[in-house]
């Protein structure tokens, strides 16, 4: 896998364990050698995740629309910064330049992004990795009212398992890195939940 896509705050949040797992994502990234893939702009968590990812010698790719750039929000000391049109395009390019993809603690916007690229795999769309760094318990939450998705049978167990939690940078890239999707259809009939 030569590039993660993080999704994450253009906030730092309330506690500060968000703004360092964002660092520790980044590092770990570029550690590895692999590309961050990231929504370019240099505030919040997404200036701290390209931040250390840049500060520990990796490469960093932003992609960010113009009218974000308009509002003087883009990083421009990345590696590499497209400007797109759209937030749209701005999705979609990610998306073709990642092989897989984190949610770090964020907003709407995160989780939009985060739900949009799972339903797509869901559909078959693409077989790469997605999951949630679990800082200071942000997402505990959400996982559990996913679980309760599958017990009251709106999504199947075999596509919920898609999502990968962890709490640790790299131990999550480490289950990145040995990931199967799983071959189970989307669709379901009566009677089969």
């Amino acid at each position: 896998m030569q590039s993660i896509c993080v999704f994450c705050g253009s906030s730092s949040g309330a506690n500060p364990a968000y703004e360092q797992a964002a660092m520790d994502l980044g590092r770990a990234i570029a550690q590895r050698g692999q590309v961050l893939v990231y929504g370019g702009s240099k505030v919040g968590l997404m200036g701290a995740v390209a931040d250390a990812a840049l500060a520990a010698g990796g490469r960093v790719h932003g992609v960010i629309p113009q009218a974000l750039v308009d509002k003087e929000l883009a990083h421009h000391g990345l590696t590499q910064l497209d400007i797109v049109a759209s937030m749209h395009e701005r999705k979609a390019r990610m998306a073709d330049l990642a092989g897989g993809f984190v949610a770090l603690p964020g907003g709407a916007g995160t989780l939009e992004e985060i739900f949009e690229v799972w339903t797509w795999a869901q559909l078959g769309f693409h077989t790469k990795p997605v999951g949630f760094l679990n800082a200071a318990q942000y997402y505990d939450g959400l996982e559990s009212f996913l679980d309760h998705t599958v017990r009251e049978a709106f999504i199947k167990p075999g596509l919920r398992d898609m999502l990968i939690f962890d709490t640790e940078p790299g131990r999550l890239l480490d289950r990145f890195a040995s990931y199967v999707a799983p071959l189970q259809p989307k669709w379901i009939r009566r009677g089969e939940t």
